[in-house]
């Protein structure tokens, strides 16, 4: 290969940021996504996710050069200050946020893109005993919401948002909502004022696919009963003719309207 082709490999591929540049925007995102965040002091001393990210991407450094236990107790102290429990392997991206930072789990083999946002009571958890890739995949832009459940190998596609307390169990297409227990991809709903910096926060604005099931239930069962009245009033015409014709021939001038009453 060509010195001329080295140098447009190395143009082309981007550099690894170093541990200061990672903890810079790491810190920066949290402005982006939390507004009660008022100085950069203030998120670095006060911040538990903060803590829990700054913290993993050390162990995650000594993991990769197989200091195992010095990766796993760092990862342990960790734990111990911020409330977070994120395995050393787990591969995560840029500007990682963790919102408050209590009770998350992610675990060995998951991987996290860039720019994804966790909110407290997260498990990224696995399904087999068996080593190797058991724990999911949350691709750039991911959300997940409040107490979300995302167990197994599986992937949750760029830009997605998981409602709080679902658990996923399967793929989730690229831009999907996923709400339930176990989670479904439900239509999105056009979202209100888009956050400045690209970050979709508004994941209250999600649908309520058993409300609408029970509303369309309810539509059909008020569909039905309409037919059936009109139907009903149909056949007691029809019944008082009939009698109307059998009173006339032993009664001239005799009419029946009981039928008719009851009809209307």
């Amino acid at each position: 290969m060509s010195e001329y082709a080295d140098d447009c490999i190395h143009a082309v591929t981007p550099q690894p940021k170093s541990l200061l540049q990672q903890w810079r925007e790491d810190i920066a995102s949290v402005f982006q996504r939390d507004p009660a965040a008022r100085t950069g002091f203030e998120v670095l001393t006060t911040y538990p996710g903060v803590h829990a990210v700054m913290l993993h991407r050390i162990s995650h450094r000594l993991w990769r050069r197989g200091l195992r236990y010095p990766a796993r107790f760092l990862s342990f102290l960790g734990r111990m200050l911020s409330n977070v429990d994120i395995h050393p392997g787990a591969q995560i991206g840029e500007r990682f946020f963790i919102d408050h930072g209590a009770g998350v789990v992610v675990g060995e083999t998951s991987v996290i893109g860039d720019d994804v946002t966790l909110y407290h009571g997260v498990t990224l958890g696995g399904t087999s005993w068996n080593k190797g890739k058991r724990h999911p995949t949350l691709g750039n832009g991911v959300m997940v919401g409040a107490g979300a459940k995302i167990l197994g190998n599986i992937t949750v596609g760029e830009h997605c948002r998981v409602g709080a307390n679902s658990v996923v169990v399967e793929d989730v297409p690229t831009g999907c909502t996923v709400v339930g227990i176990p989670g479904k991809v439900v239509k999105l709903r056009e979202a209100g004022q888009l956050n400045p910096y690209g970050i979709d926060l508004d994941h209250h604005l999600i649908p309520d696919p058993v409300g609408k099931a029970i509303a369309c239930l309810l539509s059909r069962i008020d569909n039905l009963e309409s037919q059936l009245q009109v139907g009903l009033a149909a056949q007691n015409y029809s019944q008082c003719e009939t009698d109307n014709q059998i009173c006339e021939q032993d009664c001239p001038g005799g009419q029946v309207e009981r039928s008719l009453r009851s009809a209307t």
